[in-house]
């Protein structure tokens, strides 16, 4: 055997072997995971402690078994050829319908009433267009129009103008001239004039009887001025009428429903529910949900529908409050209060409506994302409707507080606040003054309300369809003498209304953030893995070794510092203070230069000499005993051959 070959074959045996070539296995475990890639199995190795080598082999063992079941899956779910079928029947749940007539009240029940209200009204309508009404309709009959007391005009006089400009107007019915000294505020237009272009109608306003602080409202339709000025007698009229005696003065279920099915079976007035509307009367409501219980529908199409019949009796229509004969209806959600007032659909008569709905649902993000409320308790604002919060219920309920606020009493339309009573001109003169101030800075955005109130973030739509047809036809008015026309009801007190779903597809409107927590460590993990090869593991590493180690450590060298510190201070007033007049040390004086004994480490340094009772040490080595062994006990054969040359 060649020497080179013979001393390399004694290295490998005297010599540690590693790596993959470990003579076993724990050793080759070992090297493996001091030099593996993989962060875990090198931190198991490297702690300290049985905590942290506890830690990290349940940590690497946890991302192991995670790994082999996301593998499992992806494997099965690329090897499964199966396909899935799902058959699934919807059902929708049918909104609340809330069904009002236009006409609020019966006119025979409310003519004790309004009277006086009307007499002056027909003089005022006498005078400004020069007619009178027919006596043929028994809605419009009323008794001694001709009377002399005009206390509604002399409360809120009515005025027309000739020229805006030069502020003079006439008075109705009296026809006296007046000079206007104040604001005028123009309400808008129609088509229906009082005969010439610049004449314009209106009425003014008080504020008290000591000040002359006033105000002219005008329209440039006649007919829209007195209707208005008619209003505001008609809601102080009625805020003085008690609820009860209201009730009873509208029309009942009975009078309004005349037949009603729903997804193809009979209901009646016990399945609507009724409530008192300020501006519209008796109301009746189906599918109101009061019972807890919600009705639905599997099947779309008009069959599957709401289908009712109504009856308006146009005959005991008010002639000066309402100018359109029919019904007025809207859908809505069970838990909504409904505007009927604002977003009402209006039902003809002697025509079958039908309404078809697609129903949405929608959700948007509260803050960060947008400014909407979950459910309004976050705003400023008392809920006065007992429903659930809305952006109308938060505008009503802002402006009926600040007509309270504002006047002292609350305006008619709206619900009461608690401890208000509804305005009239016997406890509050002025009333109607501060009412159209008020609302004149709502429509301008001036109270503040819609600062302070917010949109819904959630909430049900249903999108309307509608159209018309005439009812009943002329063939049916002949031939049929069972139901509804054996009864020798006019045509035009007759409206048909069928409400259904058009399909049954339930769309749903949802707002995601783009951005949330995992997506923000996944661009995370991405660019770690992309230029530094990390991964949570790692991530774990670096937290380990920066921040828990490097503050150990930290925390350590202070702790030895100020240990230091204070042994020091506690050690120095026990220390002596030189004398003044010892004599001064000389070198031949310096113990480390005597000659009794040999130099040691401690006098080499100039240290201080222990005192005599010093603890035992140990000895030093006595080196002569010392031998030096040599690696290879054998000399190697090329050696001695080597030298025997």
């Amino acid at each position: 055997m060649a020497p080179g070959k013979t001393i390399k074959a004694k290295i490998k045996k005297t010599l540690p072997v590693t790596g993959p070539q470990a003579p076993t296995v724990s050793e080759l475990m070992h090297w493996y995971c001091m030099n593996t890639n993989t962060h875990g199995c090198r931190r198991i190795v490297v702690s300290r402690g049985r905590l942290r080598r506890f830690i990290w082999i349940l940590l690497t063992l946890s991302a192991v078994g995670l790994i082999l079941w996301q593998c499992a899956e992806l494997v099965m779910s690329y090897y499964t050829a199966s396909v899935s079928v799902t058959v699934q029947f919807q059902k929708l749940p049918f909104p609340a319908v809330t069904i009002c007539n236009i006409n609020p009240y019966k006119y025979s029940a409310m003519k004790e009433h309004l009277s006086e209200l009307d007499k002056e009204t027909k003089n005022a309508l006498e005078t400004l267009y020069g007619f009178s009404e027919g006596k043929s309709k028994v809605r419009r009959d009323a008794d001694d129009w001709n009377s002399t007391e005009s206390k509604f005009l002399e409360r809120i006089p009515l005025l027309k103008f000739k020229d805006l400009y030069k502020k003079t107007a006439t008075e109705i019915p009296s026809g006296n001239k007046r000079k206007i000294e104040t604001n005028v505020f123009h309400q808008g237009s129609s088509m229906v004039n009082t005969g010439d272009p610049q004449d314009v109608v209106g009425f003014q306003l008080v504020s008290s009887v000591p000040t002359s602080d006033c105000a002219v409202y005008t329209f440039s339709s006649g007919v829209n001025a007195i209707q208005e000025w008619y209003k505001l007698h008609y809601m102080n009229i009625m805020a003085q009428i008690p609820l009860e005696t209201k009730v009873n003065m509208g029309y009942s279920a009975e009078d309004l429903l005349l037949t009603c099915f729903f997804d193809g079976i009979s209901c009646d007035a016990r399945n609507f529910t009724p409530f008192h509307h300020p501006l519209y009367g008796n109301c009746y409501t189906f599918n109101s949900g009061e019972n807890g219980k919600v009705l639905t529908t599997s099947t779309g199409g008009s069959e599957y529908g709401l289908q009712v019949v109504l009856y308006v009796e146009e005959a005991d229509y008010n002639p000066f409050l309402v100018t359109s004969t029919g019904a007025k209806i809207i859908v809505h959600d069970q838990h909504e209060y409904p505007f009927i007032e604002d977003i009402g659909t209006e039902i003809e008569t002697a025509t079958a409506t039908s309404i078809g709905m697609h129903f949405t649902r929608s959700h948007k993000l509260s803050k960060p994302y947008s400014d909407c409320t979950e459910t309004g308790t976050d705003i400023p604002v008392a809920n006065l409707y007992n429903k659930s919060y809305s952006l109308q219920i938060c505008l009503h309920s802002c402006f009926q507080r600040a007509m309270v606020d504002t006047c002292g009493c609350a305006q008619y339309a709206q619900p009461l606040p608690p401890g208000a009573e509804y305005c009239n001109y016997k406890k509050y003169p002025n009333w109607m003054y501060c009412y159209y101030k008020l609302h004149e800075k709502f429509v301008k955005e001036q109270l503040g309300c819609q600062q302070i109130c917010k949109e819904a973030c959630s909430f049900n739509e249903w999108t309307l369809t509608t159209s018309l047809a005439q009812w009943p036809s002329s063939v049916s008015e002949v031939s049929s003498h069972q139901g509804l026309l054996s009864l020798s009801l006019p045509r035009t007190d007759l409206a048909n209304l069928v409400v259904f779903y058009k399909d049954l597809n339930e769309r749903f409107i949802s707002e995601n953030p783009a951005n949330n927590i995992v997506i923000l460590l996944s661009n995370f993990g991405g660019q770690l893995g992309l230029w530094m090869s990390c991964s949570v593991v790692c991530v774990i590493e670096i937290i380990e070794v920066f921040f828990i180690d490097s503050f150990f450590i930290v925390t350590r060298r202070r702790w030895q510092k100020a240990k230091r510190w204070w042994n020091d201070r506690k050690a120095a007033p026990t220390q002596e203070p030189p004398q003044g007049n010892a004599p001064a040390r000389e070198g031949h004086d310096n113990l480390a230069c005597t000659d009794e004994d040999l130099p040691t480490f401690n006098t080499a340094l100039g240290l201080p000499v222990p005192h005599e009772n010093h603890m035992l040490r140990t000895p030093p080595p006595n080196y002569n005993t010392l031998q030096l062994d040599a690696a290879f006990t054998d000399p190697l054969p090329d050696t001695l051959e080597g030298r025997s040359h």
